[in-house]
């Protein structure tokens, strides 16, 4: 499987099944991280981790405390592709990582990045 991301014109295709999300936060600076697989041809997020709390961010019930960071299993979320919001005012771009490395998706504000699996 791959995974597809679209940002504006731009389409770049990633031959892998596993990677992980990450963004600051605007308001609050905090660095947020998603685990995401693709399972029968849909993304499904499988972890979740987030350095702190604040206005609107509550860390879940069930959360574990490790190394800094509060870690959870969001509930079964399975989506046939990603929508992410851009603008000028994030403290930091989505990052994208897989296989040891890290790659900043362009910031897009006329169309959302969308991530899905592709063939």
């Amino acid at each position: 499987m791959s995974v597809c991301i679209l940002s504006g014109l731009k389409l770049s295709t990633f031959a892998i099944s596993f990677f992980t999300l990450s963004w600051t936060h605007s308001v609050e600076k905090i660095e947020w991280q998603e685990d995401w697989i693709i399972n029968q041809n849909q993304l499904e997020i499988v972890e979740a981790r987030v350095q702190g709390s604040g206005a609107g961010m509550e860390v879940p019930e069930g959360s574990k405390f490790v190394n800094g960071w509060w870690i959870y299993k969001p509930k079964n979320i399975k989506t046939n592709e990603l929508l992410l919001a851009t603008s000028n005012t994030n403290i930091q771009n989505w990052k994208i990582c897989y296989d040891n490395s890290c790659s900043v998706l362009k910031n897009n504000e006329e169309q959302p990045i969308k991530i899905y699996p592709c063939e």
